[in-house]
């Protein structure tokens, strides 16, 4: 919690104009008029949700994120990560980027590079904190100084469990909060408050027997409805993953070198998704949206940096980048450039680039080519 911003608990707890219920309403309309899509109020107990996160850490299904089994069941616990905690208020900002190259036509052609849509644009994490902050800003205004503390995937906290108890959305079988207005396009984000607000009405869920996004998945990574291997999960592979990508697993990868949306692509309530009203996420960075395998392999470390500032792709960092795009570029029709492209960095100074490399240059549907090449040199 903001310690300036903690006062005597009997003035916390004093009804403000309205009541607490005329708060939560003033809370909804000017998180609506910040651009929020919509504002949700969730209590403090999630005693099913934490049994769930139990068993996948029990299950080792979070792979080498070391944090979330370091966090442990305080991801569930709200009022232990920030103590005095009885409301976390919710929100959901769209990010839909309707502008963007098309995403199937970026997947059916092997020689561009797929970028998840949410990174086609600027760092979320900055935006959505920023616009959190106002609101909470704009019920301190209202209130006077009370107990807050704003979050956006930035701290262990259960946003799917939260969105879906404050009533913005149902969990999908592929474990993304799901909306019937707004599909699955949206990031969440979250105000911890002493507040003791009216909670929101859950709303039911709508997947009915619905697996497309089981079907969808390239490599198999959600086992079953509800459950998430995150070893298996391209996102996860491509982003959160510091060593070697499984070499079975690399083929499934495709094209995709930053994050993975056959999930929502294929789900219906995708069909007619929101677009952002953001510029921030409306606007596609360095042509991402259509860029080619071979131009972001040529990327030096400088353009790296200075092409992904302000992007959610920096902190994957240089080495990863080149990782992925190694795969991608193995799995990549076969070209002279491709190879070309390939043999430049073979010698790479970095091990785990080097290894993606060879391995690319290896596959079967690139060796004609080589072999062309060098019968051509003799």
């Amino acid at each position: 919690m903001k310690t300036e911003a903690s006062p005597d608990p009997a003035e916390a707890r004093r009804p403000p104009e309205g009541g607490w219920s005329g708060l939560a309403a003033r809370i909804g309309r000017w998180g609506r008029e910040l651009g929020f899509a919509a504002i949700g109020i969730a209590g403090t107990s999630l005693g099913e949700e934490e049994a769930g996160l139990v068993a996948w850490l029990d299950a080792g299904w979070h792979g080498g994120m070391d944090y979330m089994a370091r966090h442990g069941a305080k991801r569930a616990r709200p009022a232990e990560l920030i103590a005095g905690t009885l409301r976390v208020i919710t929100a959901r900002l769209d990010y839909w980027p309707a502008t963007a190259a098309p995403a199937a036509a970026a997947l059916a052609n092997g020689a561009r590079a797929y970028v998840s849509r949410y990174a086609l644009g600027r760092d979320y994490h900055k935006v959505l904190r920023g616009r959190l902050a106002r609101l909470a800003a704009r019920i301190e205004d209202d209130i006077g100084p009370y107990a807050h503390r704003v979050f956006s995937d930035s701290a262990p906290v259960l946003e799917v469990a939260l969105a879906a108890r404050s009533g913005l959305g149902w969990r999908g079988k592929h474990t993304l909060l799901l909306s019937r207005e707004g599909g699955s396009w949206f990031f969440l984000g979250e105000i911890y408050t002493d507040l003791p607000l009216p909670v929101s009405a859950p709303v039911s869920a709508h997947c009915g027997s619905c697996e497309a996004c089981i079907a969808a998945c390239p490599t198999g990574a959600i086992v079953a409805p509800y459950r998430l291997d995150a070893r298996r999960c391209i996102s996860y592979l491509t982003i959160e993953h510091a060593g070697s990508i499984p070499e079975e697993l690399r083929p499934l990868i495709g094209n995709r070198v930053y994050g993975c949306d056959d999930c929502q692509l294929v789900c219906p309530w995708n069909r007619h998704a929101v677009a952002t009203r953001e510029e921030d996420f409306a606007a596609v960075r360095n042509g991402l949206d259509s860029a080619t395998l071979i131009e972001l392999f040529g990327w030096s470390e400088a353009e790296f940096l200075a092409n992904t500032e302000g992007s959610a792709i920096r902190r994957i960092g240089y080495e990863r980048w080149l990782r992925n795009l190694a795969v991608a570029l193995g799995n990549a029709p076969p070209s002279p450039a491709s190879i070309a492209a390939l043999a430049s960095r073979a010698d790479d100074p970095s091990a785990l680039v080097r290894e993606h490399v060879a391995w690319a240059l290896g596959r079967g549907q690139v060796l004609p080519f080589a072999s062309v090449e060098a019968k051509g040199k003799t």
